[in-house]
């Protein structure tokens, strides 16, 4: 897998994050716990555990960009786990918010713990991570950077309070347009990729042109990542995705390929305007999607913006082992199935 290529990357990443982490008191020790379980450091017992922590894909793309825009990335290793603690405060609201059991292959935090003592830890990391990115100031990172670091975070943390909003609504909205499902990806998923390059191409350089371009790099790769997340959540083996088999379609999620077909089928609207859905009509879904070619159509909008996040890249004119690595992370993100 291409993240392999990475483990100087992900051990920076994995000893910064867990510099973020002092347990003041004894009583504490469970609340670190919860963090760490999720984190997957340890298991619901709170005994390390051998877990294989996710991609870091953010984290990654951080450093990467900032060793491509010719910076030393070792100093953008706290905005790096920034980045990671923000996406996993984020997928535990989620997770209590979707009502999801799982997440890699675990029992999510709430669903262990409760929603109450989720939401608190989800707060937690929300916090940390703002500690984390303070220590910038430890790599030499100049003062106006990272002040300007800290406005792209707080940017794109609202950002996926909005884009949560929309997806927790589209649920409830008969009509949603694939420019509204665009709108709302932009903010959820797509926003803190784009924030990842941006922040590895400030912390490396002063050329506006190729900090807005790594941003709008790492914008198109959010896109093709949510679009492909999509279709794993409807044709995804749960081996692989480590969640539920059709969760998506059972939580009616308006994800890409079910927004196709809706477009073309009173059956399925039929179906989405219900409370609830049973195990025939989930099937009657499945089936529909299929012979609608919903799967090829999602195919084809995931290639589109991974043509778009290359040619991107490409205007930059940079060529180095870090931009190439970058390239073969996007074509990866296409092709994955996890």
């Amino acid at each position: 897998m291409v993240f392999d290529k990475f483990d100087g990357y992900l051990a920076a990443i994995e000893t910064e994050m867990r510099r973020s982490f002092a347990v003041s008191a004894k009583e504490l020790a469970p609340y670190y716990g919860m963090i760490s379980y999720h984190l997957g450091w340890v298991d619901q017992s709170f005994c390390p555990s051998e877990q294989r922590p996710g991609k870091r894909l953010r984290p990654v793309l951080c450093l990467l960009s900032c060793e491509a825009c010719g910076g030393d990335w070792g100093q953008a290793v706290p905005a790096a786990a920034t980045l990671e603690l923000l996406h996993n405060f984020s997928l535990i609201h989620d997770d209590i918010e979707d009502g999801s059991p799982q997440r890699r292959h675990r029992p999510t935090v709430w669903s262990l713990w409760g929603e109450a003592q989720a939401i608190n830890v989800g707060d937690g990391l929300f916090a940390i991570s703002r500690l984390a990115l303070q220590r910038l100031s430890e790599r030499g990172v100049s003062p106006e950077k990272i002040v300007r670091a800290f406005r792209y975070v707080d940017e794109t943390c609202l950002q996926l309070t909005e884009g949560q909003y929309l997806d927790l609504a589209f649920e409830e909205q008969e009509r949603v347009t694939v420019d509204m499902y665009t709108e709302m990806i932009g903010k959820k998923t797509a926003a803190l990729m784009a924030c990842s390059t941006q922040l590895g191409a400030l912390l490396a350089t002063d050329d506006e042109f190729v900090i807005d371009s790594y941003r709008s790099f790492g914008y198109q790769l959010g896109l093709l990542f949510q679009i492909v997340d999509d279709m794993l959540g409807i044709w995804g083996s749960s081996e692989a995705t480590g969640k539920g088999v059709g969760e998506d379609i059972i939580s009616k999620k308006k994800s890409l390929p079910v927004l196709y077909a809706l477009q073309q089928s009173d059956e399925l609207r039929d179906i989405y305007r219900q409370e609830s859905m049973d195990a025939e009509q989930q099937q009657i879904v499945m089936e529909r999607l299929e012979s609608l070619s919903a799967r090829q159509y999602a195919e084809e909008m995931a290639a589109r913006y991974l043509e778009l996040a290359l040619d991107t890249l490409e205007n930059t004119r940079i060529q180095n082992q870090a931009h190439e690595n970058l390239r073969k992370i996007a074509h990866f993100l296409v092709e994955r199935q996890h």
